[in-house]
């Protein structure tokens, strides 16, 4: 929070203010996440709603726990992201109407159930691997649905900020604002959408804040850049506010605005719908799922997880409920990767994923036998779908019923409105005296 979301925040709603509607910016935060600031960090939580006061944010949804349960579990999926669209429109008072899954994961069946939820737009990665000769700088559509507008992120440019800012040894080291407004601006004239999506952590971090991190976000806004989604990984040391504060005035000179997510969908036409049969994600260069689910501890893991899915789904432990988040959290998978990239990987408090590994293995058994006193294990899946699906009926049947009394509630009071007689207005002394007698009466009978 010290070192990288309020210095960050601070510095968007600087930008915000100080250039009104010509700059805009999308937040993805999960109820963890927003829980544990509330908590830990109000002051975050303080600096979020001013940002949204301001009118240039514009907030998304994803699943609550940050998790991965978009490959695992339709229904615990579907459950997470309903529950994050209420708290975002709690907290902040709107309703998202833009998706983006953990770590940007997607693929076609994802984005058939996102679109089936009502949302209108989505973020994700614009990989080589499933673009081919495809710019990412379009609006694209989900195969399976095309109303789910897919925005796509440019991971060179978002990377050039979020990882590659101060390094010393890069060729384009230093980056400064004009310089990167002119790579945008050299972009072909059709060329609509650039998406700029990073981690917050970027800004402060990542990226320290004695790179100038923030001043180069400063400068955006006057260079005007599209930029759809902008999170925190450079640390201020690399004069990347520096940079970014350049920007917006280096911007207005090249015809580049910024837009939000929804700016985009509501404004442009998709060009293309977007094929993506098995998972991808914006992590590593394979830009797969391996991350979190490529070797056999952290399978072993996840299957342990969501074996007990169903039975945590029948139950209303508050406890249990909030234990299922934390589990979930995409971080516990990764943190358990053999993969060697060639890039550092933060493991939290754990010295190699074996140590990961048995650690949540020792959690995730204690809370399974905590699921198991409430579900035991000897109800077999008969007897357990038996009562899930009861349970769903019960949840179907209210609804209809809900609706059937808001119809009838609607139908009562057009009548009583349309039967509802004239009434003569009385003078405000004959009123007074036809009061009287009837004060008079109730005193005596009180006496008596």
């Amino acid at each position: 929070a010290e070192r990288s979301y309020i210095p960050a925040l601070s510095a968007l709603i600087e930008m915000a203010k100080n250039h009104g509607d010509t700059f805009k910016v999308a937040l993805s935060i999960s109820g963890v996440a927003l829980e544990q600031l509330e908590v830990h960090a109000p002051g975050v939580i303080e600096l979020l709603h001013q940002l949204n006061e301001t009118g240039c944010c514009e907030f998304l949804c994803e699943p609550y726990s940050h998790g991965l349960s978009s490959l695992a579990n339709e229904d615990c999926f579907r459950e997470e992201v309903e529950r994050m669209r209420t708290k975002i429109k709690q907290i902040f008072g709107k309703e998202p109407k833009v998706f983006r899954n953990s770590s940007l994961i997607y693929d076609n069946e994802i984005g058939g159930i996102v679109a089936d939820m009502g949302f209108k737009g989505m973020l994700t990665e614009g990989a080589k691997h499933i673009l081919g000769w495809k710019s990412p700088h379009y609006l694209y559509h989900c195969a399976m649905n095309p109303n789910l507008k897919l925005l796509l992120r440019d991971f060179k440019l978002s990377d050039d900020i979020s990882l590659r800012f101060s390094n010393s040894e890069w060729n384009e080291y230093p980056l400064f604002a004009d310089k990167y407004i002119d790579w945008i601006a050299a972009l072909p004239e059709g060329e609509q959408v650039i998406n700029i999506f990073m981690e917050l952590q970027a800004l402060g971090m990542v990226q320290p804040l004695s790179s100038n991190i923030l001043e180069f976000l400063k400068a955006l806004p006057a260079c005007a850049m599209e930029l759809s989604a902008l999170g925190i990984a450079q640390p201020l040391s690399s004069n990347i506010l520096e940079f970014m504060k350049a920007l917006p005035v280096c911007g207005k000179e090249r015809g580049v605005t910024f837009s939000t997510p929804t700016d985009i969908i509501t404004k442009l036409k998709s060009v293309d719908q977007v094929d993506v049969p098995y998972p991808m994600s914006w992590i590593d260069e394979e830009r797969d799922i391996s991350p979190w689910l490529g070797n056999v501890m952290q399978r072993e893991a996840f299957n342990k997880l969501y074996s007990v899915a169903e039975r945590v789904h029948l139950c209303d432990d508050r406890r249990i409920k909030q234990d299922w988040d934390y589990l979930q959290a995409s971080n516990n998978f990764r943190f358990m990767t053999t993969k060697n990239t060639g890039i550092w990987l933060n493991r939290g408090i754990y010295d190699s994923p074996y140590d990961a590994f048995t650690n949540y293995m020792n959690i995730l058994g204690d809370f399974i036998s905590r699921v198991n006193s409430l579900y035991p294990v000897d109800m077999d899946n008969e007897e357990l779908n038996s009562l899930l699906t009861t349970i769903k009926n019960q949840g179907e049947e209210l609804v209809a019923l809900n609706k059937e009394v808001e119809r009838l509630q609607a139908k009562l009071e057009k009548a009583e409105g349309k039967k509802a007689p004239a009434v003569k207005k009385e003078p405000a002394a004959k009123k007074a005296t036809a009061k009287k007698p009837v004060a008079k009466k109730a005193a005596s009978k009180k006496e008596e």
